[in-house]
């Protein structure tokens, strides 16, 4: 059980997700065994016993060998890039410095319209992983949430006036001069036009509180969807994360996940299922697409 926390605290810390911390784990594994086994290999050219010297010997070559067998069995496994960054920092805190490599830090923008419970699940969950930054929120709505999400987070935020929403021009100039590489909707009401997709294309990801294509277009946000759910007599509903296109709901689905309608479910019950699969869902797949294009 305490190996199991540990191991989630160290996925959390590292920001991967199960599939890539099994990996992970699997070439610390076979990079710690091949690497004795390669200097007991070694060792038998030089002793007939293992004395002082040996050992000494013994961990030296482990010292060398380990980070050399580490990094080629990461490349086997795709995780090249993962322990290029690990072994950078312990051998900077072995000589008591930092020691920075090239690592680009994708900068995201958050757009809200409401209270932003989702941005500010999404600001927490990449607080620890140095190599994404929520580094600005957008909202149309001067009173909302957000707002104070932001401020608590000390995250530089824009308020859309009804000129920006009409021209998009100032908005893209704004992400622009924040170096921003990519977007999120995170209950985000407005349709984003034409020339901020053209300006970050593929770049722009939003969540949608059903199981699209049902139950999207144009007013089909909040409660509005749950009602419709309930209405139809649905079993089942879910969360679409999904690509922005110039329609409303309807880029290229990226996932989704369903739940369970029961007879008892209202659109308050009903919306607090969706909440919890958004909480669960949404960080980690945002950044898994942000891994994804960087690797381009």
């Amino acid at each position: 059980m305490q190996f199991c926390t540990m191991l989630k605290k160290l996925q959390q810390k590292w920001g991967v997700n199960s599939g890539k911390m099994f990996l992970i784990m699997i070439t610390f594994a076979l990079g710690g065994s091949s690497c004795a086994r390669l200097a007991d290999l070694l060792l038998l050219l030089f002793f007939d016993e293992k004395n002082i010297f040996w050992w000494t010997a013994y961990f030296f070559l482990i010292v060398v060998l380990w980070p050399i067998c580490v990094i080629l069995i990461s490349i086997l496994l795709g995780q090249y890039s993962f322990f290029k960054s690990y072994i950078f920092r312990i051998w900077g805190k072995m000589i008591g410095k930092s020691v920075k490599i090239n690592q680009k830090t994708t900068k995201i923008a958050i757009f809200a319209s409401g209270k932003g419970s989702n941005a500010n699940n999404i600001i927490s969950y990449f607080k620890n992983i140095s190599s994404v930054k929520i580094a600005l929120i957008l909202t149309d709505n001067s009173e909302a949430g957000v707002i104070d999400v932001a401020k608590n987070n000390h995250i530089p935020f824009h308020i859309l006036n009804k000129e920006d929403r009409i021209d998009y021009s100032n908005c893209i100039e704004k992400l622009r001069n924040n170096h921003i590489d990519f977007i999120v909707l995170a209950g985000y009401l407005k349709k984003i036009p034409e020339s901020l997709i053209r300006a970050f294309p593929e770049k722009i990801i939003n969540i949608h509180p059903a199981l699209l294509p049902k139950y999207g277009g144009k007013g089909m946000y909040g409660s509005n969807v749950h009602e419709s759910v309930i209405a139809k007599k649905e079993t089942e509903s879910g969360i679409t994360i999904h690509f922005v296109d110039e329609q409303y709901d309807h880029g290229e689905i990226i996932f989704q996940q369903n739940c369970d309608i029961t007879a008892s479910d209202t659109a308050e019950t009903l919306a607090e299922k969706i909440h919890q699969l958004e909480y669960a869902h949404f960080p980690r797949v945002i950044y898994e697409v942000v891994q994804k294009q960087n690797q381009r």
